[in-house]
């Protein structure tokens, strides 16, 4: 079953420069459970394409359902909510509160749904186990590594329960043995039933999902299935090194 489901999508945006075409008729369905790498050089109109399946921007022209949803008729509410139930969002920087705990980065999101404080700090706690920081709950960001930064993210892209987790370059700040933990982190999550769509500009990143998609000058160039990297094989040779 269709997850995402996009039909001529397009998004232009007019300029002082000129009209500028960031997304030219994109019809892609991503299915629920999948793991897409999202690639493409600079301008390719990978992070567009990003934006409207997260509900960040509005497109031009096309229509898109995510979850059997209408996108292009929800209103700024209606797509505040939307993202806050069904959409998981991490980047490349962690965008974690300096002066606030791990578990209360990642209650965040619920306060946001209305939880109430009980609530929020037992799935905030769950969620945190189930990235494998469930012993540094009390931590400040600062007191975490990179890799314990993103993965204090990733729990609070899962708070909620999202059906769609989109990942923006999330390896980008990593050491190359912590991009590996968090890329088994996201196959992980992935057999668990969490789709997930990573935008990536390396190669060997994207080699880890089941599914390419490779962009430029704004439509899709490539789309085909691939049998993935294992994360663990990289962890192992990076330990190795």
């Amino acid at each position: 079953m269709a997850l995402i489901e996009t039909r001529d999508l397009g998004r232009v945006y007019d300029l002082d420069a000129g009209r500028v075409v960031a997304l030219d008729h994109v019809s892609l369905d991503v299915d629920e459970g999948d793991f897409v790498a999202v690639m493409g050089p600079s301008g390719s109109g990978k992070s567009t394409f990003m934006n409207l399946i997260g509900c960040l921007d509005r497109p031009t022209h096309g229509t898109y359902r995510l979850a059997g949803t209408a996108v292009e008729t929800l209103d700024a509410n209606g797509l505040a909510r939307l993202r806050n139930r069904e959409i998981g969002f991490v980047f490349q920087q962690f965008n974690l509160l300096p002066r606030v705990d791990a578990l209360g980065n990642v209650a965040l999101p619920m306060v946001y749904a209305g939880v109430d404080r009980r609530t929020r700090r037992e799935k905030a706690h769950a969620a945190l186990a189930r990235v494998g920081l469930a012993e540094r709950w009390h931590h400040r960001p600062m007191q975490l590594s990179g890799g314990q930064q993103q993965r204090v993210a990733i729990a609070r892209a899962l708070v909620n329960g999202p059906k769609l987790l989109l990942a923006d370059e999330p390896t980008g700040a990593l050491d190359s043995r912590t991009a590996a933990e968090i890329l088994w982190l996201f196959q992980e999550l992935n057999r668990e039933g969490v789709t997930v769509v990573l935008v990536t500009h390396d190669a060997d990143v994207g080699r880890h999902a089941r599914r390419l998609v490779r962009f430029k000058d704004g439509r899709v160039l490539e789309d085909h299935r691939q049998t993935p990297l294992d994360a663990r094989d990289l962890i192992a040779a990076e330990s190795a090194a």
